[in-house]
């Protein structure tokens, strides 16, 4: 069964998964955690 589209609303809060699918690691080396993490911070506003 297919899943539902995810919704894109501003200010609406996601859950972040911490493995894949399967169980499989999500992030390669450190490096790839760390662009994920930069991204995240851009998209976060200040003092929240």
């Amino acid at each position: 069964m297919l899943r539902q589209l995810r919704l894109d609303i501003p200010d609406l809060l996601h859950h972040v998964m911490v493995r894949g699918i399967e169980r499989r690691v999500i992030f390669t080396d450190n490096t790839d955690y760390t662009d994920f993490v930069e991204r995240l911070r851009k998209l976060l506003p200040v003092g929240r």
